[in-house]
């Protein structure tokens, strides 16, 4: 069958003079991959990735600045450099190898920065108002500013053009093209404020200052906030008269965006977290595009190929954006193509890719190590062409899955022994929580991938030692997770009267009445179980002693969370510890909470305490199968970064190798579990 020719995703499009061979795009965003803001190797590798992997277009430099007083917030490309030109024909050369089609996104950040960054210059805003997720307050920008900063544009589009971008995306909402547009954020009386016709008049300057430089067959398309979905900001109605007036200007194509990212709950509405509705803005973009008349590009939660291909077949885009997806795989494309959507790994809505950012510095995929890596780590597992080996996995959390899943692509025979009646995990657990049931789909797709390959999986099975043993393995892996650490509570006795937050996740126990949360991890794990204690109508005081409420999770999820608490009045304790539980004779609970800051003990009489803590190593067969294995454990960690096979020996007498990965080795988070896997498997 000619998947190809039925399939409205895998039509070719014509935008201008470039045909691309499909509808899939990977919209403009920044995974802070650039190295001294030039997008070097690593940069280049993961976008000629997802040309490989089929993609019709790639968008670089989410927020590509362009100019100084534009300082970077998360590793954006200096496109005010012209040392950055050479760097941009590297990248168009390696997208171009796989046929498809790169372009660039620029912008000027305005109040959407840190005046403490880059070269400490201060920032500039149609007017003087600080913008609350970096608490940055600009200047309001002078007409010297506004000239200087035209021409910074045109400046940095034709850099582009020079480095082979098939076109560059003017970067809008939010930042300070759409500051001028925007009523909510312009509020100057001169010439530049006021009127339509007055706010239109910096982004206009911009575009002809573009259309100047690079000519009329440059392609430049537009990323608006056509509707800001916020009072007195920039309505539906004036946001279609705004664009048409700018396509009369020279422009070629909109990505349209509905929504403001000023706050984390508007920005988790432009990009909607799991939990929420697919593609919630779709509808809205088809109206704009049957009212414009202009070619049309969209991504917002359009996470999974039927949603997509729904959009492109009823006309309401012609390009659709599956950015997250294709973090996820880039290969996506090209299994659509190849009638293999069963095979794509899912987008599960996490989040992770933009939390990454912000804690550890780059985007990352929740579940795919790959991503980001491609350097290092290929997207692809090729089969072994040493001798294959009987490997025993034991434990099916995401750690243990994705181990067996590598070590069945290497041609091993794998067996994954499982103690519950279903692989997962404590996946399972988190995907109880009704907004993060799509994390579920980490273990479907390794479960479904488990089909063609010696995997052999035994549920119900608890595995001790001799059970181990009775394969014969030449590998064995420990990827048993880890277990609720209330052991470190430090309450004695205490500790009895406390549940587990597990406890609560997984229904096993539903308290009710007056109840304290203690929250030492500050993860979703603590946070599920508050909500659905919330929900399930407990009277919840939450206790952290951190000084904000779930350190871990990240700007798009955090509403999710905050609009329950806010809801319902739940209390908020801020830097404070559990320091003692003891039940009364009335069968209520005292609790003794500290605060180091006052250095204070204070009461709480409650009807129960729940506490989530994270976890600790569910090591016993790991202990119990050391003495036996020819590695003693040991891990050669010089080798496992260079991706070469695990060589110590340490006992001659031993019959296998030993090794431990994910939470049976500490407490740590779904990427690490699934990265720990794939590195050390891809050599065995």
């Amino acid at each position: 069958m000619n998947h190809r020719a039925a399939d409205p995703l895998m039509q070719p499009f014509d935008l201008r003079h470039l045909r691309l061979r499909n509808r899939i795009v990977s919209t403009s965003h920044e995974p802070a991959y650039a190295e001294d803001g030039m997008p070097k190797r690593r940069y280049a590798l993961y976008h000629a990735e997802k040309a490989k992997g089929g993609a019709a277009l790639t968008m670089i430099g989410g927020s590509a600045i362009v100019a100084p007083d534009s300082p970077p917030s998360f590793g954006n490309l200096h496109l005010y450099k012209d040392e950055i030109v050479p760097w941009l024909g590297r990248v168009a050369e390696a997208v171009h190898e796989h046929g498809a089609y790169v372009m660039c996104q620029i912008t000027h950040l305005g109040r959407r920065t840190s005046n403490y960054s880059g070269d400490w210059l201060p920032l500039v805003a149609a007017s003087p108002l600080k913008e609350r997720a970096h608490r940055a307050v600009p200047k309001q920008a002078e007409e010297w500013d506004l000239t200087r900063i035209a021409a910074a544009y045109a400046q940095a589009a034709a850099r582009c053009a020079a480095g082979g971008m098939d076109g560059i995306e003017i970067e809008a909402y939010g930042h300070l093209f759409d500051g001028f547009l925007s009523p909510a954020t312009n509020l100057r009386t001169d010439e530049w404020g006021g009127s339509l016709e007055n706010r239109l008049r910096f982004p206009r300057m911009v575009v002809r200052a573009i259309r100047d430089a690079v000519g009329p067959d440059f392609i430049v398309g537009l990323r608006p906030a056509v509707d800001e979905l916020l009072p007195g900001g920039l309505s539906a109605a004036e946001g279609m008269e705004a664009m048409r007036r700018l396509a009369a200007e020279g422009i070629d194509f909109l990505s349209v965006i509905r929504g403001h990212i000023d706050t984390d709950a508007g920005l988790a509405k432009v990009i909607p977290p799991t939990g929420t509705p697919s593609a919630p803005h779709l509808d809205f973009v088809g109206q704009v595009r049957r009212e414009l008349g202009i070619p049309v590009m969209h991504a917002s939660r359009i996470a999974d190929v039927a949603t997509a291909r729904h959009a492109v077949a009823n006309g309401l885009v012609d390009l659709i954006g599956m950015t997250r997806a294709q973090l996820a795989d880039p290969h996506l494309a090209s299994k659509i193509a190849a009638g293999q959507e069963h095979r794509i790994r899912p987008c599960v809505g996490a989040g992770y890719c933009l939390d990454a950012i912000y804690q550890g510095g780059d985007t990352k995929c929740i579940h795919n190590p790959s991503t980001g890596r491609e350097l290092q780590l290929p997207h692809t597992v090729t089969r072994t062409e040493n001798a294959t080996k009987r490997v025993v996995v034991v434990g099916a959390g995401p750690a243990g899955l994705e181990a067996a899943r590598v070590l069945g692509e290497r041609g091993h025979a794998v067996t994954l022994l499982e103690a519950a009646d279903t692989p997962g995990g404590q996946l399972l657990l988190a995907s109880r929580a009704p907004a993060r049931r799509e994390l579920i789909g980490i273990v479907d797709w390794r479960v479904a991938e488990f089909e063609g390959l010696d995997v052999k999986v035994r549920c119900n099975t608890f595995a001790d030692e001799q059970t181990v043993l009775g394969y014969e393995p030449d590998v064995v892996i420990v990827a048993t997770g880890g277990i609720p650490d209330t052991a470190n509570l430090g309450l004695g006795a205490g500790a009895r009267h406390v549940i587990e937050g597990w406890d609560v996740l997984s229904g096993a126990k539903a308290p009710r009445g007056d109840v304290l949360f203690f929250d030492d991890n500050g993860g979703h794990a603590g946070l599920d179980a508050a909500r659905a204690l919330i929900e399930a109508g407990a009277r919840l005081e939450y206790v952290t002693p951190e000084r904000i409420l779930g350190p871990d999770i990240g700007g798009i999820n955090y509403p999710l969370y905050a609009k329950v608490f806010a809801e319902t009045d739940t209390r908020t304790t801020l830097l404070h510890e559990l320091r003692a539980v003891e039940k009364l004779p009335d069968g209520r609970l005292r609790v003794l909470l500290y605060s180091e800051a006052a250095d204070r003990v204070t009461e709480r009489i409650v009807d129960h305490v729940v506490a989530e803590l994270g976890t600790m190593p569910n090591d016993e067969i790991y202990f119990g199968l050391l003495p036996g294995s020819t590695n003693l454990g040991e891990v050669d960690l010089t080798a496992l970064l260079d991706l070469r096979r695990q060589a110590v020996m340490r006992n001659e007498a031993g019959g296998y190798q030993l090794f431990r990965i994910g939470d049976a080795v500490t407490s740590r988070n779904v990427h690490a579990a699934v990265y720990d896997a794939f590195r050390l498997c891809l050599a065995i």
